[in-house]
Order: structure tokens, then C-alpha cells, then sequence
């Protein structure tokens, strides 16, 4: 249990001690962020910001969890999912950057890409012998997928990693809201490792390995939020919202809590579902229900500052993560992840 503070305090210090060198050497080489030009006016003066600070998250937590893990696969599964996500939004942030524009990997690469993670991340899940099956809690019943659960698995990744870095619109939003989720996963991993107790009194170590690389990624992000906290010093852009998502889709497939993503990334699920319903509305009846999607950016018109959208956000996630964990610790206890 001790190693999961270690985990994150590693995380949270290298993140926190090579901050101010890393924006550093970010500003010097002009690795500054592209704005949209259809977006908030206001934005205007966080042109030129450094981006890709992502780099620094996934640098620190894969330090912090390559030090304490089981190197179980569960874990490294979803250790090079992070990656793998992260790698794909630092192509997009690297086009962005080389062509001087914010539009970066085009939409179709970007599912290709995604797939085959889903593609690798299935192959993991057969090895483990991961149930097809889909828990409703409340109903207390398993829905049985068959092959269409690995369709599920890419819908969980897809859809989480463009949910966060949808949500990546002010400073501090996407990596406060994904700490909160990633937390809230994390205590549902230890919940299970306390939960594993058999006849001898012992419990499985390695069934603790996923809350490792959670708690790398919280504490490496508690100290990328040091410099990102507004006025941002520096956005975490793709590369670090692909790496949180794809962090957070993995955990929920591992944990085997897919519906109780609806809550846990409920904010995601939400800014996501926004912008789908703006498109639909333009294009159907010619006409917004929001001022400017995703959601944040239609409160920012109704000039609400960054701060308190970015509070809101956050009581708002811990609001439905609290509700996403209730749920699991009553009605998961039979829930187990494979050894």
C-alpha cells in the first residue's frame, strides 16, 4: 500500500523540480500554442504559451511507475496506453507546431491510430481472460457482449481520449478534472487489492499494480497543474489530454467498470456530447444551442471567468466520480481484476 503514496510522490516532485527548466527549454525553442481563430476572442493572448507540456506528465509517471511497479499486465497495459495515446496527441501537437496552424493529425489517422491501440489493448484483455461481460449495478446483472465487447473496448478509448482533450480548453480544466477521475479509479484498484483477501489472509499483491501507474499519473499531473493553474505557463495540449484519456479508458477496462465510466468520466461524456449536439443542431435547423462548443467555451460567452468555469468543472467531476465510486464499492464487491 505504501508504494502507491511512493508512486505519486515520485510523480508529483520530478514533476514539480523539472517544471520550470522544461517550460524553459519549451519557450526557447517556441514550442507555443496555435490558437483557433473561431474561438473565445479573449483566447487571443495565450497565443505563443508553450504546449506539449503533457511530455512532462508522461516523463515524470513513467519514472514514478517503472520504480515501484509489479510489472503485472494489467499495469503495463495500461502504463502503454498512456503512451501510446500520448504519442498520438504529440503528432498532432508537432503538426500543429511545424505548419503554424491548430489543426494538427487528421481526424482519420487519429482513429486509425486508435484502433490499433484498442487492437493491442484487446489482445492484452484475451490474455487475461477479461469477462466479455458488462456489469449493470443497481440491476445487480451481467450483459453478455461476446465479440462485440472489444468493440465497447474502442469506444471506451476512443471516446475518453476525445472527451479530455475536448475538455483541454482552459487553463487547468482538463488536468484537474482528469486527477479527479484518475483518483477516483485508483481508489476503486485499492479497493479491490483490500477486497482480495482469501482463506490464508493474504492478499494478492500484484492486483495492486494498476493503482501504481493511477497514482504515477496523479502526481505527476498535480505537478504538470503547478505551472498550468491559470494564468497558465504552459498547456498540456494533446499530448498530455491523449495520455490522460487513454489512462483513464484502460483503467476502466482493466478494473472491468466500464458503465461506471458514465460518472467517472461524466465530464468528458458531457463536453463530448455537446459539441455532437451543436454540429447536429447547425446542421439539421441552422441553428446553436450553445453560444461556442465544447460546453466550457458557452460559459466563458456568458463571461464567466476561467477560474470559476474551471471550479465548477472540477465540483462537478468530484460530484459524479463520488457517485461513480458509491456505486462500485456496493455493488462491485464480487468484481475481481485477473491475476
Amino acid at each position: 500500500m505504501a508504494r502507491v503514496l511512493v508512486a505519486a510522490l515520485v510523480g508529483l516532485i520530478i514533476s514539480i523540480l523539472a517544471g520550470p527548466a522544461f517550460v524553459d527549454f519549451l519557450r526557447r525553442h517556441e514550442f507555443g500554442q496555435q490558437i483557433r481563430e473561431e474561438g473565445p476572442e479573449h483566447h487571443s493572448v495565450k497565443q505563443g504559451t508553450p504546449t506539449m507540456g503533457g511530455l512532462l506528465i508522461v516523463l515524470a509517471a513513467t519514472i514514478a511507475f517503472l520504480a515501484t511497479s509489479d510489472y503485472t499486465v494489467p499495469a503495463l497495459t495500461i502504463f502503454g496506453t498512456a503512451v501510446a495515446c500520448g504519442g498520438i496527441g504529440f503528432l498532432d501537437d508537432w503538426f500543429k507546431l511545424r505548419h503554424r496552424r491548430s489543426l494538427g493529425l487528421n481526424a482519420r489517422w487519429k482513429m486509425a491510430l486508435l484502433l490499433a491501440i484498442t487492437v493491442a489493448v484487446g489482445f492484452a484483455a484475451h490474455h487475461q481472460r477479461l469477462s466479455h461481460k458488462v456489469f449493470v449495478p443497481i440491476l445487480d446483472v451481467h450483459l453478455s457482449l461476446g465479440w462485440g465487447w472489444y468493440v465497447l473496448v474502442f469506444f471506451v478509448i476512443a471516446g475518453t481520449v476525445n472527451g479530455v482533450n475536448l475538455t483541454d480548453g482552459l487553463d487547468g480544466l482538463a488536468a484537474g478534472t482528469s486527477i479527479i477521475a484518475l483518483f477516483t479509479l485508483t481508489a476503486m484498484a485499492v479497493t479491490i487489492y483490500i477486497r482480495s483477501r482469501g482463506p490464508t489472509g493474504f492478499r494478492i499483491e500484484n492486483r495492486l499494480d494498476v493503482a501504481y501507474i493511477g497514482a504515477a499519473l496523479i502526481g505527476a499531473a498535480i505537478g504538470f497543474l503547478w505551472f498550468n493553474a491559470f494564468p497558465a505557463e504552459v498547456f498540456m495540449g494533446d499530448t498530455g489530454a491523449m495520455a490522460m484519456g487513454g489512462a483513464i479508458a484502460a483503467m476502466t477496462i482493466f478494473l472491468q467498470v466500464d458503465l461506471l465510466l458514465l460518472l467517472v468520466g461524466g465530464i468528458f461524456a458531457i463536453e463530448a456530447f455537446s459539441v455532437m449536439l451543436q454540429v447536429v443542431s447547425f446542421k439539421y435547423w441552422g441553428r446553436r444551442i450553445f453560444l461556442m462548443a465544447p460546453l466550457h467555451h458557452h460559459f466563458e460567452m456568458k463571461a464567466w471567468s476561467e477560474t470559476k468555469i474551471m471550479v465548477r468543472f472540477w465540483i462537478i467531476t468530484g460530484i459524479l466520480c463520488a457517485a461513480g465510486f458509491a456505486l462500485f464499492y456496493k455493488y462491485y464487491p464480487q468484481i475481481r481484476p485477473p491475476q
